[in-house]
Formats: structure tokens, sequence, C-alpha cells
């Protein structure tokens, strides 16, 4: 099937809604098992390898009369703390962490069915509680993350613009003191492509303002909206922690030298294709490590670098994937989150974003003010209303 045949399955098919649904509830299953087993004493080696064999035995689980499609993890799970942003998820041979008390922690990771990916990514303090809960920088930056994410949930939808998003997400931050990591993208999703075309920038410079295109968003699109949010200056840097995932790059061709940089790399397409992948998933880490070399080198293999903030700052994290559909926006991954565990002093100032933030996100809620909404589409959305009630 040609690429272009691939991108023409849209959520406008309903069987393209169940398998973006069906990878979505596993990795809503998966982040949730994370943040129960992510208590003080536990290591961050342990929940990587959790997050990847829970969404590998569940994806197992279904279509398994389809022996020809491919599912399994569209990003591989990974656990950043404190000031690390993005992107760590350490070999058996790296230094492993062990959580404490107080650590902001970020878990993200994907899943695919068919090559439709759910991506989902959360934040929360060790050891926080209702009756404990956590105060100061923490709870600014996990606040103002989640009500970046809450305003992009209302924002992204037919008719309106990617610049909206990045507008909303800077004014939110700054109102808690903190700051967007600057350049982040939050991607539109296709079949078997995870870095679509059509994209939403975090805080840009000033050239990334005039080179980050201009975008509508449109019914049938599906994205995935990626919230980073610092107490520091939002610049994330490379400071030089070994890269662990990859994901093929199909644009790039090169006739690889080493024999051992052929087998790993034959291994890469049959196995993930183009989904990102660790090189935990190895059977040899060493000779995995080896043949990564030579195809980053020549750009078969692009890297997803560990970034940091500055030491002492805290980074939270929140991304959920959303389906533009005909009756509204429909999110279909978030971690659980419960904003009575944090305290900040803050709040959000602008009056359109804080009626924003107060208005309902539900579709049920929306298709009232319609007066010919039809009660079997009220029927398939009072799951998601019942949701957002709950929140």
């Amino acid at each position: 099937m040609s690429d272009d045949e691939q991108q023409e399955q849209t959520i406008g098919e309903d069987l393209v809604v169940t398998k973006y649904k069906m990878g979505g509830d596993i990795a809503n299953q998966a982040i949730r098992a994370m943040v129960e087993m992510a208590t003080e004493g536990v290591s961050l080696l342990f929940l990587c390898e959790q997050g990847d064999s829970l969404i590998m035995t569940e994806t197992g689980k279904i279509f398994k009369k389809e022996k020809e499609m491919k599912k399994g993890i569209a990003f591989p799970t990974s656990v950043s703390v404190n000031n690390c942003v993005c992107h760590f998820s350490p070999l058996r041979s790296d230094t492993d962490y062990t959580l404490k008390i107080g650590d902001l922690i970020k878990i993200d990771l994907g899943v695919h069915i068919d090559g439709f990916i759910s991506n989902v990514a959360h934040s929360f303090v060790v050891g926080a509680t209702k009756d404990a809960p956590a105060m100061g920088r923490r709870a600014d930056v996990v606040t103002a993350a989640h009500l970046c994410a809450e305003a992009a949930l209302r924002l992204v939808k037919p008719g309106n613009q990617n610049t909206q998003v990045t507008k909303a997400w800077n004014t939110i931050a700054q109102s808690f003191k903190c700051n967007a990591i600057e350049g982040m993208l939050s991607h539109q999703l296709k079949q078997h492509v995870i870095d679509g075309e059509k994209t939403i920038i975090q805080n840009p410079t000033e050239q990334q303002k005039k080179d980050h295109e201009t975008a509508d968003f449109e019914v049938h699109e599906v994205y995935a909206v990626d919230v980073l949010i610092s107490t520091g200056e939002g610049k994330a840097r490379d400071a030089g922690q070994r890269t662990t995932i990859y994901k093929r790059d199909p644009s790039k061709q090169y006739g690889l030298k080493m024999k051992t940089s052929r087998v790993f790399f034959s291994e890469v397409e049959r196995r993930f294709d183009t989904m990102p992948f660790t090189l935990r998933a190895f059977e040899d880490e060493g000779k995995a490590r080896l043949g990564v070399v030579e195809c980053a080198k020549h750009e078969l293999l692009q890297p997803f670098s560990v970034l940091h903030e500055k030491e002492g700052e805290f980074v939270a994290q929140f991304k959920f994937t959303v389906l533009l559909m005909a009756n509204g926006p429909l999110r279909i991954t978030s971690g659980p989150f419960d904003l009575d565990m944090y305290k900040s002093k803050h709040e959000v100032q602008d009056t359109e974003l804080k009626a924003l933030l107060q208005s309902s996100a539900s579709r049920k809620t929306q298709k009232k003010k319609k007066k010919k909404a039809s009660k079997n589409a009220e029927n398939a959305t009072g799951q998601l209303a019942e949701e957002n009630k709950a929140k």
C-alpha cells in the first residue's frame, strides 16, 4: 500500500476510530499502572520496563486473527524526573535512578494499533496527596501545565488555528511565573506517522515565529497535544546523556558498511517500521548500542535526545491524543490528575482564558446547544461527559 493510500484512512471511518480508542484505552491503562507503581524507592528502569511490557501484553490480546496487522509500542515508556525535560528511558547498562519523595516525574508513552497512534504523558509529585499536597514551585509548574492542556483541549478544534494554542500556553505559563519549553512541537498524527506536517509550537523564538507555518485545525484530523512547562527559562539542552530512543527516517537511504549495523537496522525495519523504539528492546544490548552508531551517523535513524533544564528547576508535562470528530473534539488519552494535590499561590489572570477554562470540554454539553442533537450521539458521548464532570 502506498503512503498516499495509507493517509486516506481517517477517523471518518468507524473502524479507524475504534483502533484509536483501543490504543487509547491501553495507553490510559499503562499510564495509570505507572502512576501507582511510581513510589519512593522504585527505579526508573523498572518503570520503563513495566510500561513497555504492559503495552506489548495488552496489544497482543487484540486483533489476534489479523496476523499481518502491526501493533504495539508507538513511543517507548520514558520517565523524566525534576529538571530532566523528556526522553529518559535508561538501558540496563546505564546508571539507574530511584525515586524520592518530592520528585516531580513525567511519564511518557504511546500505543499503536495498525499504525494508528495514541500518545499520553502525565506528571505528578511523588508522595503528594490531598492531605499533604505539593506546594511551591512544583505545584506552580504542574498546575500551569495541566491548565495549558485543558486550554488546548478547548482550542484544538476545527475553525481554530495553531497560533491560538501557542498564545494561550505562553499566557498561562507566565501567570504561574513559569515558561513553556522553547520550540517544542505537538504533531498531527496519521497512520504510521507520529510527526505529521501540521504542528503546534511552544514558546517560539522570533526566528521560529517567522519559520513556523500557521495551520488550521480541520475535521477528521488527529493530534498528540504535548505541553511542557518549566519553572526555569524554558530552554531545554542536551547534557550529553546517552540517547536510547530512536526512530526510522524513511526518507533517508544509505548502504551500511558494518555487518552489526546491517543486522541491527534490518531488525529495526522488521519490528518497528517508522515507530520510535528503545535500544532496551533488543536482546543483545551491546550489539544494538554498536549498530545504532552508524545508522544515526548517516541519519537512517533520528535520535530522541535526553533534554534537561537547569539544575534545580522543575518541568511538568501533559500529553493527550485528540480526535477532531464531526461532532466535536474527543480526547482519548489522559492520566489520573487531581488538582487538589497541588496548591499554587498563582492563578490564571487573563479573563478570556479563565472563561475558556471554565467552559465545558464535554461534547454532550456542546451538542445541547444544537436544536437537533440526535439521541444516539448524546448517548455516545455521555461517558466522556461523566469523565469531564469527575475532573
